[in-house]
């Protein structure tokens, strides 16, 4: 998800986003335990997404 589409959301959004993206990690790294995971590339991705969300919410807030 890039930068600028997460800066035109709400702040409920975004929390919601980041929910979304906890859970898909998780599901990422069970799946990765399994060895039932296609693109290893995967959780490096969501990571990032996290932490462009959580700095977007950081933002915010000041």
């Amino acid at each position: 998800m890039r930068a600028d589409e997460l800066r035109g959301k709400t702040t409920e959004e975004l929390e919601s986003e980041l929910q979304s993206l906890k859970e898909n990690l998780f599901n990422q790294r069970f799946r990765s335990i399994l060895g039932q995971q296609e693109d290893t590339t995967r959780i490096g991705k969501i990571r990032k997404d996290i932490a462009r969300v959580k700095t977007l919410l950081q933002v915010r807030s000041e």
